[in-house]
């Protein structure tokens, strides 16, 4: 009879395993062992040599340590990966922190790109296209001229495979039929009322769209909350002082604006309704099929309006100008940015949230109403600039308000 004695010189407490497997029940039979082991051989000096439990049934003393301390391990010992999934990497954590930094800083820089383009292009627009109108006033033709800029250059983003271009069927064509219609009352009638009065009242009064919205859509079945109904009261209020409060007013210029609004609402509402099946198409190429219908839809109607009016028109503006080059830059202008600010309105819309679009959409107009103010040196008394800040204030209510709606309806659905 012998006292087997492992480690006598340091004594270890060890903490009950929870392993089903215990190290002492696989060694009460030794003879089962094709090798007695080293520790239950007589001949071994078991005084000399310290029993090696790291490999007993293959599982690391580091486990054992893992319950009983806290103590590191020696380098090179075996570290089960939960135990170092589970301590703390500070400078894991650094890592990650800085790299969201760096995204949300490239994102705020993205959305200050596309919010900057999209104003510039839109005074540009606006500039230029009062400028053409002022020496040649036939809106028919310059509407149909920034169609077809805007068709040209989807046909150039298609063919050169910078912008995918969509499946065309005959159910896409017929379902694109109506707002393309509608697009074509609502753009032609822009051009007319810019043609009449100061390009800042004309966007005043279209910043009172989101009342024919509301009242279209109530009529086909859709239903608004009490504050939605609200926040067009001050549009219908600030737009009506500032009509009234007019100096360059033009009962044209008015109502091309007001139709314009509603060209505008029912194309918005009938895209909802007649291409709910083309999902798979996005806003840009959705847009250019639009434009490309339009032309077609324009141009024929233009010609009999006032076609036998445009080249003595032409030379008028000619010699208005002084330079046929400059005239034909203002044009050029006019058409290419009245797509490009298109374009870059429904980019923003695909990177950033409908309420964040609507307040963007709102500052912009203030922009480009300032801004034409200071080029053209339009005057403008305090009554009428009280009435257009208390219409686009009631538009930024409405957008609020609307998305609020959405957001809500939203949250029920999920």
């Amino acid at each position: 009879m012998f006292t087997l004695n492992l480690i006598p010189s340091s004594p270890l407490s060890f903490s009950k395993s929870n392993h089903q497997y215990y190290p002492i029940n696989r060694i009460q039979n030794p003879f089962s062992f094709t090798h007695s082991p080293v520790f239950l051989n007589k001949s071994t000096p078991l005084s000399s040599k310290v029993c090696n439990f790291n490999k007993t049934h293959g599982y690391p003393l580091g486990k054992i340590q893992a319950l009983s301390t806290k103590t590191t391990p020696k380098p090179g010992s075996h570290v089960p990966k939960a135990a170092a999934l589970s301590e703390p990497n500070p400078e894991g954590e650094a890592e990650s922190v800085e790299a969201a930094e760096a995204k949300s800083k490239a994102k705020t820089l993205q959305l200050a790109l596309v919010f900057g383009f999209w104003y510039f292009q839109n005074i540009v627009f606006n500039i230029y296209n009062k400028k053409a109108l002022n020496v040649f006033p036939f809106p028919w033709l310059l509407a149909s001229f920034q169609l077809f800029a805007g068709s040209i250059w989807m046909l150039v983003l298609w063919s050169l495979k910078l912008q995918p271009c969509p499946k065309i069927t005959k159910p896409f064509i017929v379902a694109l039929l109506g707002p393309a219609l509608f697009h074509t009352i609502g753009h032609i009638s822009a051009c007319v009322s810019f043609s009449k009065v100061a390009v800042s009242f004309t966007h005043v009064i279209k910043s009172s769209e989101p009342v024919f919205s509301v009242v279209f859509s109530s009529f086909l079945g859709d239903t608004y909350p009490l504050k939605v109904w609200l926040s067009i009261v001050p549009i219908v209020l600030g737009c009506s002082l500032a009509a009234v409060t007019e100096v360059s007013f033009n009962i044209q210029g008015l109502w091309g604006a007001l139709i314009s609004n509603v060209g505008f609402v029912l194309r918005n509402i009938y895209s909802k309704k007649s291409l709910q099946s083309f999902k798979e198409v996005n806003g840009l190429n959705l847009y250019g099929w639009i434009s490309i219908i339009s032309l077609f839809y324009l141009f024929p109607v233009a010609v009999l309006v006032e076609g036998s009016q445009w080249v003595q028109g032409y030379h008028n503006a000619i010699q208005t100008v002084g330079k046929s080059s400059t005239f034909y830059t203002w044009v050029m202008l006019s058409g290419i940015f009245y797509h490009l600010y298109n374009q870059s309105s429904y980019q923003a819309l695909d990177e950033i949230s409908p309420l964040t679009f609507s307040v963007g959409n709102t500052m912009k107009r203030i922009v480009v109403i300032v801004s034409t103010i200071l080029v053209f040196r339009n005057p403008v008394r305090p009554l009428n600039a009280l009435g257009s800040g208390i219409a686009i204030l009631g538009t930024f209510l409405y957008s609020q308000a609307t998305a609020k709606k959405k957001s809500s309806a939203g949250e029920k659905k999920s």
